[in-house]
């Protein structure tokens, strides 16, 4: 459970945030060319309980990043077939090759998160997948791939708020899901899991770290922050560029304006607003 501390803080202010957050985005950008030029492989995993705010900091990482080079991954539930499959394959599929970064929007630790929780997988599958976990990412690491793990802490108290907050959002009321609903419920259970999945899976090779996120401004900041510290980048020279002379015109002539069809103007009438 969250200790508090960024309760007793008080929320960041959004001048100081902003400000931070894109000199650390700028600095994602330097590491992700790093990562390009160099043909590194980084997995950044974000677990956590639901509503404490990994698909923001997710957003916020990605913000201002190339798609071509760095995706997240958000599996859906597995097919009949990957049911099928060792249970890591479906995720490998997603691993990111020479010069990638790849965010799993929850992974492979699902099996020790929910499926144990609600009893989607059985006892003899969540034991196997708690002796396999810290082989598989060893051998990861083994070939190379930097991986980042990260665990959003959330208090109960502010995940009933955000339940609300999105309950009354219609913007944001697809956040919310019968199995989000379930996990008020089952809060110590949760706990409990992911207590022993810490047990099994924090090894000093691939270590789990704690964010606090009752503040999701502090949280942001502290995460990538903490992973620009933990990466080895430097700041790759970008090739020099400069805009070439427009050509002089040889007589073209754009398609007269009324034939052509255009989208309502919609934005107008807001300007008297």
């Amino acid at each position: 459970m969250n200790d508090g501390t960024t309760a007793r803080r008080g929320r960041l202010r959004r001048k100081v945030y902003e400000k931070e957050l894109f000199r650390l985005q700028t600095e994602l950008v330097k590491l992700q060319e790093w990562v390009r030029v160099e043909g590194a492989r980084l997995v950044v995993v974000f677990e956590g309980r639901d509503a404490a705010g990994k698909g923001g900091a997710i957003k916020r990482v990605t913000e201002h990043l190339n798609p071509r080079f760095a995706r997240v991954a958000a599996l859906p539930a597995p097919s009949e077939r990957e049911r099928g499959q060792w249970y890591f394959q479906r995720y490998t599929a997603h691993l990111p090759t020479e010069g990638e970064i790849v965010l799993f929007d929850r992974s492979w630790y699902n099996r020790a998160g929910v499926e144990r929780v609600m009893g989607f997988c059985t006892d003899e599958e969540y034991r196997r997948f708690l002796r396999q976990c810290p082989v598989f990412e060893h051998l990861l690491i083994e070939d190379g791939i930097l991986l980042r793990k990260y665990w959003f802490s959330v208090s109960d108290a502010v995940q009933q708020q955000r339940f609300r907050s999105r309950l009354e959002d219609p913007t944001r009321r697809w956040k919310l899901s019968p199995m989000d609903l379930e996990a008020i419920t089952r809060w110590e259970s949760y706990s409990r899991a992911k207590d022993e999945m810490f047990a099994h899976t924090d090894a000093d090779e691939s270590p789990w770290y704690v964010v606090d996120s009752d503040d999701k401004r502090r949280a942001r900041l502290n995460m990538i922050a903490h992973l620009l510290s933990t990466v080895p980048y430097r700041a790759v020279e970008p090739p020099v560029l400069s805009l070439p002379p427009r050509p002089a015109a040889t007589g073209y002539a754009r398609p007269p304006w009324d034939r052509q069809r255009h989208v309502p103007d919609h934005s107008s009438p807001l300007d008297s607003q």
